[in-house]
Formats: C-alpha cells, sequence, structure tokens
C-alpha cells in the first residue's frame, strides 16, 4: 500500500506545483496585457478626437473655400476610413496595425494638403473660431504622439516578460501572444506641422 501512495502523493505534489506555476504566471501577464489593452483604448481615443474635430474644420472652411470642394471631399473620404477600421486589443495582429496607420496616414496626409491650401485664405487664417480648431488639431497630432509612444512601451513590458525563461516556456500554452508595436510612417519623426503663420500676409 505505502509503495502505491507514495508516488501517488508524488505525482499530486509535481501537479499541485505545476499547476501553482501555471497560475502564477498568468496572474503575471494578465495585468500586463490588460495594460496593453487600456493603452490601446488611450491611442483610440486620441484618433477619435481628431476624427471629431475635422467635421467642425471642413464646415468652418467651407464658407471660405468655394473653390477647393475636392480637397475637402478627400479629408472627409479620409476620415471615414480611419475611423471604420475597428480592432480589438486583445488581438491585435501586424497587418490589423497596418491596416489602422495605413488610413490614419491617409487622413494626415490629406489634412496637410487641406491646410496647405488654406494658406491662400487670408480671411480664413484670421477666423478666430478656425484658429482655434488649428490650434486644438496640433496639441491633438501631439496626444496621439505620445499615446502611440505609450502603447509601445506597454507592449514592450508585455512582450519582454513573455520572451523571459522560465514564463517563455508556458506564455503560449495559455494563450498570450506576442503584441504588434505601431511602426513610425517614413518621414514622421515629428507630429505634423499642422500650425498656420497667422501673422503672415497671403
Amino acid at each position: 500500500m505505502k509503495k502505491i501512495l507514495i508516488p501517488l502523493i508524488i505525482i499530486v505534489g509535481l501537479v499541485v506545483i505545476i499547476g501553482a506555476w501555471f497560475a502564477s504566471v498568468n496572474n503575471k501577464l494578465v495585468p500586463l496585457e490588460e495594460n496593453v489593452a487600456g493603452q490601446w483604448g488611450n491611442v483610440e481615443s486620441a484618433y477619435q478626437r481628431r476624427a471629431d474635430l475635422i467635421p467642425n474644420i471642413v464646415n468652418t472652411a467651407k464658407g471660405y473655400a468655394e473653390f477647393e470642394q475636392e480637397t475637402l471631399l478627400k479629408v472627409t473620404e479620409a476620415r471615414s476610413k480611419a475611423t471604420s477600421i475597428n480592432i480589438d486589443p486583445s488581438n491585435i495582429t501586424p497587418q490589423q496595425l497596418a491596416q489602422f496607420q495605413q488610413a490614419q496616414s491617409g487622413l494626415t496626409s490629406a489634412l496637410s494638403r487641406l491646410l496647405a491650401v488654406f494658406e491662400r485664405y487670408p480671411d480664413l487664417k484670421a477666423n478666430e473660431n478656425f484658429k482655434e480648431l488649428i490650434n486644438e488639431l496640433e496639441r491633438t497630432e501631439n496626444r496621439i504622439n505620445v499615446e502611440r509612444n505609450r502603447f509601445n512601451e506597454t507592449a514592450k513590458q508585455f512582450n519582454t516578460e513573455i520572451r523571459l525563461f522560465p514564463t517563455n516556456m508556458i506564455a503560449g500554452m495559455l494563450g498570450f501572444e506576442k503584441k504588434t508595436y505601431f511602426e513610425a510612417d517614413a518621414g514622421s519623426e515629428n507630429a505634423p506641422d499642422v500650425e498656420f503663420d497667422f501673422g503672415k500676409d497671403s
């Protein structure tokens, strides 16, 4: 009886130890993964803030730039495309993030063209409401950059943890996968320059 009991106790003990280890790793990784998801929410919020500003910018500009309807239309279309992409923060694939970034970059480019065009409209540049909208847009672009960097930092913390030994032995078994980073677009080391020189005459 003892010969059977001792191996059984050893097996049960090993199962308990392994189970406790799995639970410990899981409990360590879950908060890190939640941090990534939470920071992704901040990224989306910053981009949404920009999207919410655009209709006001376009509507204010319409009254001054009656010959620039094609430019205004491109901004509106780019905004629609950028806001149509929804990503599950618990399962961000490189392809999804690339698609998201491409759409947001398209909107950034459309906005840059719009603001360059309106340099030709001194009355619009002098409009106090328009000036405040542009200043708010610039602040929002800076916020987007900050939140993207913070997302990358939280993703880095998570990715580092799941690669460390011995966590890396079971992270995949528990369903934890490497998180994708935001990659800088070519020439986008700084937030887009969207501030007018309001004191300059056109």
